[in-house]
């Protein structure tokens, strides 16, 4: 066979996949991204030694990074080269356009247009109402992710110099810093790490902002765009987004200050400015960014448990964060009101919300709380580790959200690998999973009869 021909076919395969499997499509882009990152990783150029790195700690690095994680086994900013940290950037950033936009720049690539059924996923996955926006929004993902980047360094590069770096590793600097922020990746090639800008305001507050912006979803960023003139007019994906990532943060800020406000070891030590702005800083990380400006390893048992709640919900719907998303909680909070004042109906903002959107909420939730408990007992029988920092660096990978109590390094190879699959699963989305393996809904033509089981 010749050449032409055999890419003209396998042009044709790829085609039929992107037209009638599209999340398939994605996971396999997904898993073939991961794979070349770990192999570019995998070279002695790589690294700052020479020599070459361990697979394992290659593909966990590639996994953290294309799946906007920020959990590593390695030092970032001293076992990488500059090569290597380039590498892990740009599978970030890729990581960041999310799992279905993926596939449909991919499939629009192919077909030179998005089918139907791609749209309708892809529509699903994005929480977009018209087939029409799709496109829209896959520009949208583009544009506006590099706006945002462009800005944060902008913002970032001076702060830099003024702190005595030199201006090619400033910029080199605060565009890796930026794309790591937007995407809620967690990576940085500072040093010593975020710890010695716990109270700087010209560091921080970027990475605050920078970090919302790319947890609430780029359907609510375009919704919110397109209604600028009139935000009342936005859909009720976007208020229910909005109002339950402000109230998360509002509160775990609130909650995580009061727990660690006389704690020496992270933030009793620190002036009442800093002590303000590392709480902040705290209050946001667990949604999906992992940045931490104090030692996650020092916080109390509490403070880790209510950051494994506030990590376990992650972020908003098609966003650069992880966790089962905050629309699932608001989904499910407003079904346990409903049925306790005794509504026939689930109602907010105006809008009444369709039962099946309840029982995908469930379905989420419990697919994520089973994945999440199974790889703790997993991890437990595999190291001699507590339950509790088992469960923060389980519930971290599942979340792709990046913050650590310092034992990933320690963990044995068979955990780090653990660790990848959990990065992986939180990533692609469980939904997004089922829908790889089973694309269709089952219609029944008879319904059988309805009878009501006690429930409690």
């Amino acid at each position: 066979m010749r050449l032409p021909e055999f890419l003209a076919k396998r042009r044709d395969a790829l085609d039929h996949v992107a037209r009638h499997s599209p999340a398939r499509l994605a996971v396999g882009v997904f898993a073939s991204v991961i794979a070349i990152v770990t192999l570019l990783l995998w070279q002695p150029i790589a690294t700052t030694s020479g020599e070459r790195p361990g697979f394992v700690d290659a593909l966990f690095t590639a996994t953290s990074a294309v799946c906007v994680t920020g959990l590593v086994t390695v030092d970032t900013a001293t076992y990488w080269s500059t090569y290597g940290q380039f590498v892990i950037m740009v599978g970030i950033k890729i990581g960041g356009l999310g799992v279905m936009t993926l596939a449909s720049i991919l499939g629009l690539a192919v077909s030179r247009r998005i089918g139907l059924t791609q749209r309708l996923l892809t529509a699903s996955e994005t929480k977009t109402n018209k087939l029409g926006e799709v496109g829209s929004l896959i520009r949208a993902v583009i544009i506006a992710s590099v706006a945002v980047e462009v800005t944060l360094a902008l913002i970032l590069f001076p702060r830099f110099l003024t702190l005595g770096v030199p201006a090619l590793a400033s910029a080199w600097e605060a565009v890796f810093l930026a794309v790591s922020i937007f995407n809620n990746a967690g990576f940085v090639v500072l040093p010593e790490g975020m710890a010695p800008y716990v109270g700087d305001w010209w560091m921080c507050l970027p990475l605050i902002i920078g970090t919302a912006i790319g947890a609430v979803g780029f359907p609510v960023i375009l919704n919110v765009w397109t209604r600028r003139r009139s935000l009342r007019r936005v859909t009720l994906h976007t208020k229910l987004t909005l109002t339950t990532y402000a109230a998360l943060f509002v509160g775990g800020t609130i909650a995580i200050g009061a727990f660690e406000w006389t704690n020496e070891r992270t933030l009793g030590a620190l002036p009442l400015a800093d002590r303000v702005l590392a709480t902040m800083v705290a209050g946001i990380t667990p949604r999906s960014s992992g940045f931490s400006t104090v030692d996650v390893g020092a916080m109390h048992e509490s403070t880790w448990f209510l950051t494994d709640a506030l990590m376990f919900v992650g972020g908003g719907s098609a966003s650069t964060a992880g966790g089962i998303k905050v629309t699932t909680l608001a989904v499910l909070l407003l079904a346990i009101v409903a049925e306790a004042r005794g509504d026939r109906d689930v109602e907010v903002f105006r809008r009444r919300i369709d039962p099946a959107v309840i029982r995908v909420a469930i379905a989420v939730s419990f697919i994520g709380a089973t994945i999440v408990g199974v790889s703790t007992l997993i991890l437990l029988n595999l190291t001699n580790l507590r339950l509790d920092v088992i469960l923060f660096e389980v519930i971290s990978a599942f979340a792709t959200c990046g913050l650590s109590t310092g034992i990933t390094p320690l963990l044995p190879e068979s955990g780090k690998v653990l660790l990848v699959v959990l990065m992986f699963f939180g990533r692609i989305g469980t939904m997004t999973l089922a829908a790889a393996l089973a694309l269709r809904n089952r219609r029944r033509v008879i319904r059988l009869p309805e009878e009501r089981p006690i429930i409690g």
